[in-house]
């Protein structure tokens, strides 16, 4: 069954049935990332009926915008304002085999997608200012306000970020929206190997040089690797930050300025993961820069694609090994592993998520049921996630 709601109301009126029928319901945007979890049968709620900007005040840097609106629609329309979403969001259709330009905002919220700027910027929690919602009970609910000082007291908005529409169905979202880079240069280093690439990139971190974004390309098909130094600001500021960074760097290498069309171009190629598209598994690791050498060592032996961003924070891994291995080696770092793409059978029996501790379980639990005491949105995407303990 498809559901597709133009109001709150009506939005309250389908989950509260299917609480009353035992039935389960998938909140879902334009479908880019559907290809994520297990596969499940359930009805689905398509949010592109709430679409469209409730408010819009540039100079108070605030904008109220309904969750089904896309994603490109909301990022050309503040790009007018000379404004951007600080982290970076980006669109996994053609990542899980899509089309570009289906992902909503309210997707990309809910699933906490940000790109490389989130090294400095922070992930989507940290720009959501409110959101109003209809949880798995059927009740409206607004939380969060529209203001960029929020108020005290229980931080709703950022519970829903990165919830991956198991506590309730957003149908507005508040997003903090900050001015674009008046200038933006690249520095690049060549030829590094992992290890090499992760000293260099927490050196320039380090540095006062104020890196935005820091990532690295493996070599590949005769391209030498390139450790990529993204640095912005006013013009001023970025000729001066990046003309100290060869100096900075010269143990580590030649540092030198990349043409701007060159440099997008590589930039977009780590945001939307390019270089592993063709991948028919691919993971997500989050983990400590320092930890990433070892990890990547680890797998390279066993012919493992990847890719750095986050100065070494952020691995994606093209592997088709053992997942177990490579869960148990993240969290030996001292990170955890999302299964982002996989062959139906491998997401039907491995869980999406990496696992949790049985205590982070048990409360995540009590949280989901306090929204959604029906298990209106369990539909069964996650499968049982087992206690890491």
């Amino acid at each position: 069954m498809h559901h597709q709601p133009t109001s709150a109301d009506d939005l309250a009126a389908i989950i509260t049935d299917a609480a009353a029928r035992g039935a389960r319901c998938e909140i879902r945007g334009g479908g880019s990332k559907a290809g994520m979890g297990a596969p499940r049968d359930a009805e689905v709620i398509d949010m592109r009926g709430f679409t469209g900007v409730v408010d819009y005040d540039p100079p108070e840097l605030v904008l109220t915008v309904r969750a089904g609106t896309p994603l490109a629609e909301v990022q050309r329309m503040i790009a007018g304002e000379g404004q951007m979403l600080a982290f970076e969001p980006f669109d996994h259709g053609p990542l899980l085999g899509g089309e570009l330009g289906q992902a909503t905002i309210g997707g990309v919220v809910a699933a906490g997608v940000a790109g490389p700027q989130r090294l400095t910027m922070g992930g989507a929690r940290d720009h959501l200012l409110g959101v109003t919602a209809v949880s798995g009970r059927g009740e409206r609910f607004v939380a969060g306000a529209k203001v960029v000082k929020n108020v005290t007291g229980y931080d709703l908005p950022k519970l829903m970020a990165n919830s991956w529409g198991r506590l309730a169905a957003m149908t507005e979202l508040t997003l903090k929206v900050l001015p674009r880079p008046r200038a933006t240069s690249t520095m690049v280093l060549e030829g590094l190997d992992h290890i090499a690439a992760v000293r260099a990139m927490a050196c320039a971190m380090g540095s006062h040089a104020e890196i935005g974004a820091a990532a690295h390309l493996p070599g590949a098909e005769g391209r030498r690797a390139l450790t990529l130094l993204r640095v912005q600001g006013f013009a001023p500021s970025v000729t001066a930050r990046c003309a100290i960074l060869p100096d900075l760097l010269r143990d580590h290498g030649a540092a030198r300025l990349l043409p701007e069309e060159k440099a997008a171009a590589l930039w977009d190629a780590v945001r939307d993961v390019t270089p592993l598209a063709d991948a028919p598994t691919l993971w997500r690791i989050s983990l400590p820069p320092f930890s990433a050498p070892a990890l990547l060592d680890r797998f390279a032996l066993l012919g493992a694609r990847w890719l750095l961003d986050w100065a070494g924070g952020l691995v994606w891994l093209a592997h088709d090994g053992d997942a177990t291995e490579i869960r148990s080696a993240a969290a030996m770092a001292g990170g955890h592993a999302m299964l982002i793409r996989a062959p139906e059978p491998i997401r039907a029996a491995i869980p999406m998520q990496h696992p949790r501790q049985s205590g982070v379980a048990a409360l995540e639990a009590r949280v989901r049921r306090s929204f959604d005491p029906a298990g209106v949105f369990e539909t069964g995407r996650f499968l049982d996630m087992p206690h890491a303990d």
